[in-house]
């Protein structure tokens, strides 16, 4: 079968032949039809310092995907030939305390395909049948491969009651946009999105009803008149590992304030906890999804009209990977999708 793959250690990644994965009896095996470019991704290509300490060379890479099962190991119950899919990518353990409270999602014992074993950038992905997420027919291959970012949002976005509140989001990247996308469709008063990109704000405008800020051009606060905000945000979502922005979030938000935090700063930075404590702010880092609470979310939500489709902006063949690989590392891009058929 083609895969991509982490082939030296070195950025790129490359076109190899590889055998199609053999399953385990609690296994199955998906034809791979769409996968979506994810940061992580690129991280990889760039062979970055975090890369060069997580990924073994020789991986295949990639986690973001929507395919088709075509076998079945043979304690496999309640799933079939040809179903379509996506699936979990976070492959956990059976015995920490967590995973046997039915806390998937924060098994210290994690792996992650595509990151710490054989990923989805292939033709062919085998995966535990327990990760498997079956598809329902309003859920297109294309949206199916970019639901694992999507859960990301929709973690993050429902970490507090959203029903009323006005919502800041420092970092419009494709995760961003669609929380901004899930905290309107599940009833937020306003949400104001900010970043320094203004390709990225306009593609966020286009995709959700929120309020952006080019926060180089513009105060936050400028916003506050239009929108009757008062005091400040109500609930904060940091999606841009950027520390200015955390701190700009924490000046911004009322007396009590909640802040989901699912951007990674680079390194150590410098937080002044005297504000977050004055300002009585709890904030609560997010990882991944909750499996598979979110999974039901999203996908109920897909169903009932949340639309984030907007936030793809390059469908490519495979072959051109590279091309969808240079259009993410360019900062111009929504979600990249590959197609794989």
């Amino acid at each position: 079968m083609k895969a991509l793959v982490k082939s030296k250690a070195e950025p790129g990644l490359w076109m190899e032949t590889r055998p199609v994965p053999e399953i385990g009896p609690e296994d199955v095996l998906i034809r791979i039809r769409k996968t979506g470019i994810c940061g992580t991704d690129v991280h990889i290509w760039n062979w970055d310092d975090w890369a060069r300490a997580t990924v073994p060379v020789g991986l295949i890479t990639g986690h973001e995907f929507a395919g088709e099962i075509v076998a079945l190991g043979r304690d496999v119950r309640d799933l079939g030939i040809g179903q379509r899919c996506s699936g979990e990518g976070h492959l956990i353990g059976k015995t920490s305390r967590q995973s046997r409270a039915g806390k998937f999602h924060l098994d210290p014992a994690t792996r992650g395909i595509g990151v710490n074993e054989p990923g989805a950038f292939a033709e062919y992905l085998r995966l535990p049948a327990f990760n498997v997420v079956p598809l329902p027919d309003a859920v297109d291959d294309e949206i199916g491969a970019i639901l694992d970012p999507l859960g990301n949002a929709v973690h993050t976005a429902l970490s507090f009651d959203l029903v009323g509140e006005d919502v800041l989001i420092t970092g419009a990247g494709p995760i961003g946009i669609m929380a901004a996308a899930v905290a309107r469709h599940v009833g937020a008063r306003h949400v104001v999105i900010t970043d320094v990109n203004q390709a990225r704000l306009d593609l966020a405008a286009k995709v959700a009803d929120v309020v952006p800020v080019n926060v180089t051009q513009q105060d936050l606060r400028d916003v506050f008149p239009r929108l009757k905000i008062s005091q400040g945000f109500d609930v904060g979502m940091e999606m841009s590992g950027n520390q200015q922005a955390l701190d700009q979030m924490v000046e911004a938000m009322v007396m009590g304030g909640r802040i989901a935090m699912l951007g990674i700063p680079p390194g150590k930075s410098p937080v002044d906890w005297s504000r977050i404590v004055f300002k009585a702010i709890t904030i609560k880092g997010v990882y991944g999804r909750e499996i598979f609470e979110t999974w039901y979310k999203m996908i109920a939500m897909l169903e009932n009209g949340l639309d984030v489709r907007g936030v793809i902006t390059h469908r490519m063949g495979v072959d051109d990977y590279e091309a969808g690989f240079s259009a993410m590392r360019s900062g111009q891009s929504g979600k990249v999708v590959l197609d794989w058929s």
